[in-house]
């Protein structure tokens, strides 16, 4: 059997990313790939969601989606349960390519919170990005 994994890229339509599908069928993961146009729409127009990135501190302060909030990706067991108190909040993961969005998203679902996207990559992001702390 072989399985083969990549990124989405704004090219692929929103029928291809509905739900991620680990390799072990006997867990279910279940968090949404959200494109960049449909997540700008949705940032918007509803400002409760949170934008998180899960990037090194190095990372973010070089650019960043505005009024994303980081947690690396290392800690996200560790902190995201003082920092992400909503576990029913819209939370868009982001990262540089996409992996360890995935990782995050995935820890973030096996965590409880019911209303996780995976963003994918910064580097797909088309809109303003900012810099700094």
């Amino acid at each position: 059997m072989c399985l083969l994994s990549a990124c989405t890229t704004n090219h692929q339509s929103n029928s291809d990313k509905a739900g991620a599908n680990p390799t072990d069928s006997s867990r279910t993961i279940n968090y949404t790939n959200i494109m960049p146009n449909e997540a700008q729409k949705r940032l918007d127009n509803e400002k409760e969601i949170i934008l998180l990135d899960v990037r090194t501190q190095e990372e973010y302060e070089e650019k960043h989606i505005p009024n994303s909030q980081l947690i690396p990706v290392e800690v996200i067991e560790k902190e995201a349960l003082t920092k992400l108190t909503d576990k029913n909040a819209s939370i868009f993961v982001y990262c540089r390519s996409g992996r360890r969005s995935v990782t995050a998203a995935e820890a973030l679902v096996k965590m409880g919170y019911t209303k996780v996207y995976n963003l994918g990559g910064i580097n797909d992001w088309p809109y303003e990005v900012a810099s700094g702390k």
